[in-house]
């Protein structure tokens, strides 16, 4: 079986990024719900490529959150679709309408093949997207910093 260089801690750096290109984005469907006990398990990796078109769900958390954490409070903000394809990073700063909402901590798959679930470490408090005012187009940017 290959080897996963993150897994398996085979990297010199621990952030192999160095530089990419802001991944953006719309909102396709806003969201307002909040889970307590929602038990998503991060995927182990800090980068995912996303395709232009795709569907994925924006999720907000306040608890710590990284590659390989759980995370059990969260809101949820909206489905959106990318608008170009591109990396996201763990790390990335996200901001909706130009207001930062928080960075990038992970990935869960289990609503794969249908859409990931891409989880943001609240900036300020865990607030869903009919909180935070979103509208259907509004723009999602992913800046790698």
């Amino acid at each position: 079986m290959p080897k996963d260089p993150y897994l398996d801690r085979l990297l010199d750096h621990a952030m192999p990024c160095t530089a990419k290109e802001p991944v953006m984005a719309r909102v396709s469907a806003v969201l307002h719900a909040r889970a307590e006990n929602r038990g998503l398990i991060l995927a182990p990796f800090p980068s995912r490529a996303v395709l232009k078109h795709e569907i994925h769900e924006l999720i907000l958390t306040e608890e710590a959150a990284g590659p390989g954490s759980r995370i059990e409070r969260i809101a949820y903000v909206c489905f959106f679709e990318v608008a170009g394809s591109g990396v996201l990073w763990q790390g990335d700063k996200v901001s909706i309408n130009g207001q930062n909402i928080g960075a990038l901590a992970g990935y869960e798959f289990s609503h794969m093949p249908n859409h990931m679930n891409i989880i943001v470490k609240a900036g300020k408090q865990n607030q869903t997207g009919f909180e935070l005012n979103l509208k259907p187009g509004d723009p999602i940017e992913f800046r790698f910093e």
